[in-house]
Parts: structure tokens; sequence; C-alpha cells
């Protein structure tokens, strides 16, 4: 079957090569299409899963048709074929969507494997425009390239950006392939709205493409000839990207030095040989294992309606009372010293109902036009609803017991928050355990979801840091979470609190949120016992 899938395809592109009447430039989209593509996702697919399963009843239908439109040219069948194609693109999409599903943004080398995936579809859809003579306000030949970019660059190039990861992973990594993932979609805006930006787009793949040469270069490959196929490889895009330099500089000054008929033969050529047929043979040789992580921390069963708010208790609160957030903070020892915490931060985790809170809000101003989108859903569904205000309000509220049966975890406690008598927060407290470190267990229910907060605890001197970052081990539990049915997706948000005792016995206690590691929320609560 293994070999099956690789003969069919190359098969199918020595048919289209030899007998096909169509122009040559056609052929750099369909080797993309029968040849690349299967090769790729030959090195991606995982044995057993259901895409491999189903991948032979999908994907010969959609070689066939592709060979079929460029051996057959210009019938009516033309435009079934490439719907055939586009669906089988779209469940190319839907495999990498359930694969994020599994892993979220743990490790952006596997995110941007199941991006590429996920972008496809979007190739897929510009073949199919392309074929049915679609007006999509382009030239066809503009149409057609868009459907070869979304091949290359936006699926080829971040799946060897994911291999790459899973191979060496520096600092800078992180950042480059940001960059390589985000530019598709900038390059698309560009195209259709401004010449300037698609010029920054070009820029922007620059820094991406020369960042992988360099991280290629120095990664640690087990094999020298593989390394010298994947540096190869990335090299060859940072000749190309000099001439989609030129070219976009030309659109917005108006100098067409580069014609498109010379980015075909030089650009599209280069990319398709050296760059693409390079990779895959280079990667073949040793495709790097992912690094798969299976949570298996316990999940709040709660879930909300709609509107969350104090309704969402009155099935699940029991009689027994809880004072505080933990009922003894050595739960969480040896990570902390009871007796050498600060009395005040032990007092308020085992007895918060004693405490008033106070808090003073500050959305980064980069962030506050999606924070206003965002409080407008917020006051609705009464959950995470946070003023714009910067003004230091008073937040009341109090500790009730939750069943344990119906959440799942143990010694479940509810946490509301109110702002003049109306609910801001309901946050459900537990805690467990893993690798002989306690870890503090928050869900807040969302309307058929939850948020789930796994905080780490660490002493510094003596005063608390909650983190949901990895700041002991990189295999801890810490992170944001949103759990979907059976679903839980790791969020590309962060969080930490730092607790300290001022000397005449006041809290305060620093809450700053990052997303993509830029900061977008800062919260200061100053606590006073009663």
């Amino acid at each position: 079957m293994n070999i099956l899938k690789t003969l069919l395809p190359i098969t199918l592109f020595l048919l289209v090569l030899i007998f096909s009447k169509g122009p040559w430039h056609v052929l750099l989209l369909t080797v993309a299409q029968i040849v690349y593509v299967p090769l790729t996702l030959k090195l991606v697919m995982i044995k057993g899963d259901w895409f491999s399963k189903f991948y032979p009843y999908i994907s010969i239908p959609a070689y066939l048709s592709i060979a079929l439109i460029q051996l057959i040219t210009n019938t009516e069948w033309d435009v079934l074929f490439a719907a055939i194609y586009l669906l089988f693109t779209f469940v190319i999409a839907l495999y990498g969507l359930s694969r994020f599903l599994m892993s979220g943004f743990t490790h952006i080398e596997e995110f941007s494997i199941n991006l590429a995936m996920i972008y496809l579809v979007m190739g897929g859809f510009w073949f199919f425009a392309s074929t049915a003579n679609i007006d999509t306000g382009f030239t066809p030949m503009l149409t057609w390239l868009t459907a070869i970019h979304f091949h290359y660059s936006a699926f080829l190039l971040p799946v060897f950006v994911g291999f790459l990861g899973r191979v060496y992973k520096p600092r800078s990594y992180s950042l480059i392939a940001s960059i390589i993932l985000l530019a598709p979609m900038i390059v698309a805006l560009g195209i259709t709205f401004s010449t300037v930006i698609e010029l920054l787009s070009v820029i922007a793949y620059m820094i991406g493409i020369y960042g992988l040469i360099h991280i290629s270069c120095r990664a640690p490959f087990s094999r020298s000839l593989q390394k010298g196929l994947v540096c190869l490889s990335f090299a060859a895009l940072g000749i190309t990207i000099l001439f989609s330099l030129l070219y976009a500089s030309g659109n917005l000054f108006g100098s067409h030095s580069i014609s498109i008929d010379f980015m075909l033969r030089f650009h599209g050529i280069i990319n398709a040989i050296v760059f693409a047929l390079t990779g895959i043979i280079g990667w073949s040789l040793s495709i790097p294992s992912a690094k798969i992580i299976k949570w298996t921390f316990p999940i709040s069963k709660i879930r909300g309606k709609r509107v969350i708010g104090e309704n969402i208790l009155a099935e699940i609160v029991k009689n027994n009372q809880y004072q505080g957030l933990v009922n003894d903070m050595s739960l969480y020892e040896p990570d902390i010293n009871r007796q050498t915490l600060a009395p005040r931060i032990v007092d308020f985790y085992e007895n918060t109902n004693d405490y008033r809170l106070f808090a003073k809000v500050k959305w980064q101003a980069w962030f506050k036009p999606f924070a206003i989108i965002y409080r407008l859903i917020s006051r609705s569904v009464k959950q995470i609803d946070l003023p714009l205000s910067s003004q230091q309000i008073e937040m009341t509220g109090e500790i009730q017991a939750i069943s344990d049966d119906k959440d799942g975890r143990i010694n479940t406690r509810a946490w509301v928050r109110k702002i003049n008598g109306e609910v801001v927060f309901v946050a459900l407290y537990s805690s467990h355990e893993k690798d002989a470190r306690t870890y503090m267990n928050i869900s807040l229910p969302l309307p058929w979801s939850a948020m789930i907060g796994i905080l780490e605890l660490n002493q510094i001197g003596n005063e608390l840091q909650l983190s949901s970052k990895k700041v002991q081990t990189p295999n801890a539990d810490s992170g944001i979470y949103v759990a979907i049915k059976h679903w839980l997706v790791k969020l590309p948000i962060e969080e930490q609190f730092h607790v300290k005792e001022t000397i005449d016995g006041i809290l305060v206690a620093n809450h700053i949120m990052w997303i993509f590691s830029i900061p977008f929320l800062k919260i200061e609560y100053h606590i006073y016992h009663r």
C-alpha cells in the first residue's frame, strides 16, 4: 500500500508530462497537486488514524481528477474534476483541524504542520475558481497563481518548517515560524487591497526564510545528506524571494522590470524542483518524530449554557461550606513552604471569605479595540466580564462548595466575584497532582465549554507566584486550555499572579496575561482583611 501511495501519483504526473497539450507552466501546479501533496501527506499522516484509513478512498479520485483535467482539456467535466479535488483538500483541512484540536498551541512546530493542511483548502478553492472561470475580481492568471501560492508557500513550506522545529528549536524559531505562518494571508491581503502590504509581506517572507536557512544550517541532523538537502531546499527560497521582492517593488513603484513570465520560468521552476522536490526527498530520509503530549489531568465536567452568571450554580452547589480557595496551603508543599510564606498570603487562600478585594483593570492600548468587542459578549454571557475602565473597583463575592460528583474533581469550590452586584467571574477551584507537584486546577464555565487554567505555585522569598507558564519543568501540566466536548485545546494564552504582603498587612497581587507572548491585560489587586 505504501508503494502504491508513492508510485500512483508519480505515474499520473509522468502521463500528464508526456501527453498533456496544455501550457507548460500549468505543470508547476499539477506536480504539486499529484506528486508533492501526496508525498508530503505520506510524511505527515499518522498510521492507524482516521485520515490514514480514509485516505485511499478520497485521494485516488482526487489525483485522477487532476490528471484528467490536464489530459482531457477544456471539457464540461473539468469543473466536476476540480470539485473532487476541492473536496479532497477540504478533508485534508479537517484532518489538520482535528490534529490541532488534540494538541492546540502546545508546540508551534506541530501547529505549523496542522495549519499547512488547513491552508491547503484555500489552494483547492482557488484552483476550482480558476478551472470554473469564476470571477474572483482578479485576472485568470492571478487566480491561478493564488492557487499555486497556497500549494507551495502555504502548504509545503509550513510542513517543512514544522519538521525543522522537530529537529532543532532555538529561541528564534517561534518568531520565524510565526512569520512564515502569517505571511500567506498577508500576501493575499496585499494582492487584494494594497501593493504596499504586498511588498511588506515579501519582506516578512525574506526575514522568515533567511531565518530558516540559518536554523537549518545549525540544526543537528543525524545524517549529513539530509542536512545538505534541507539546507539546499530553504536556500532555493532565499534566492527566489529576491525576485519576488523585485516583482512586488515593481508593482508598487510602477517599474515592471520583472514580468510574470520571468517569475514563472525562474521563480516557479526553482521552487518546484529545488525547494519542493529536494525538500521532500531530504525530509523523507528521516522523518522527525512528533512531540505528542496527552494530557491526563482531571477536567471539570461542568459546562454552561448561553448565560453563565450565578445560574450555573443552581444544580451544582452542595451544603458543605468552604472558607477559602484551599483548605490548607500545605497541599502545595514542597513547592511552597507554609511556614516561611507570608502569613497573610496563607490566610487569604485558606480564609478567602474574610477578605475584601479591590481591583484595577488595565487593558494594553493595542488590545483595547478587541476588549471593547469582547466586553459586548462577556456582559451578555456574564462570565470573565472585566470592565474597560482602569478605575479601582471593589469585587465582592464568596466561596461556595460544589458537588464533586457533578464536577468530576475533588474538593471543588466556586469563587463568585461581582462588581456592583453583577457577576463578573464564576471560577471553580480544585487541584491535582502529577510527578510530585500539586497544581491549582481552575475551571471557568463557558457556553457549552469551559476554560481551564492549570497553575503551578512557586515561592519567591516569602512571596507567592502562580503561573500557567512551565516555570520549573518542560512537561508540566501548566497552561490555559479550552475544553469542548472530548477535545482539550491548549490556547496561546498565559497568565501569572504575583502575590506579596506589604508591611502594613495588605496583600498586593499583580495579574498579567499574554497572548502569543504579547502582554494584553494587567490587573492589580489590593486585598484587605475584614
